[in-house]
């Protein structure tokens, strides 16, 4: 039996607090006025911070937006792990794509879309986070694969970099349709571009 995971202790209580607080602050912003138009000094104002708390828990203003990203890579991973063992890589890897995107918001998801594709910078360090998601996925996908081993490391950097294109072209054109369909609906279809299912 393993021992319950323990709760976070205050400080990390509180930090968490602070950081969902800042965000939700600065997403109002960015929302409101436009990302570019927002400046760091109107966040940590509207925060009540002072610009220097800001960075303690943002390196950029796009990780304010982003930051999630490398937590969904995680959430991911999870999900892949929960798969049958004989599955087949490909396969598990859409599954758990599906899950983790099961239930988002689709109204904010769609707000934060059209900001994010719409602005350069936010753009190019979504997909520098992206990139992170190899770390996550790589490792399961290539157990999953059959031998001959030789090419097993290469293989599973392809299907996961795969699966995270799939990803953004998909958001790319939900947020161009202006949410018309589900975002499943997009990354499904997209998914199933590259192996048509059975």
């Amino acid at each position: 039996m393993t021992s319950p995971t323990p709760a976070p202790g205050l400080w990390a209580r509180s930090r968490q607090r602070a950081y969902a607080e800042i965000t939700e602050v600065a997403m109002g912003l960015f929302l409101a006025n436009g990302f570019d138009n927002t400046t760091i000094d109107e966040i940590a104002q509207a925060a009540g911070i002072s610009r220097r708390s800001f960075f303690r828990y943002f390196g950029t203003k796009e990780d304010v937006v982003l930051g999630h990203f490398v937590a969904d890579g995680a959430l991911l991973r999870a999900e892949l792990e929960k798969r049958p063992t004989d599955e087949d890589a490909w396969e598990a890897l859409q599954a758990a794509v599906t899950a983790t995107l099961a239930a988002p918001d689709q109204a904010q998801m769609l707000a934060v879309s059209r900001m994010m594709y719409g602005t350069p910078s936010l753009r190019a360090r979504s997909i520098e986070k992206h990139l992170r998601w190899y770390d996550d996925l790589v490792p399961e996908v290539e157990r999953r694969l059959p031998p001959p081993t030789d090419a097993r490391a290469l293989a599973a950097r392809v299907l996961v970099g795969t699966a995270i294109t799939c990803i953004d072209l998909a958001g790319e054109a939900w947020t161009r349709d202006d949410g018309a369909r589900p975002l499943l609906y997009y990354v499904d279809a997209a998914l199933t571009a590259v192996r048509p299912k059975a």
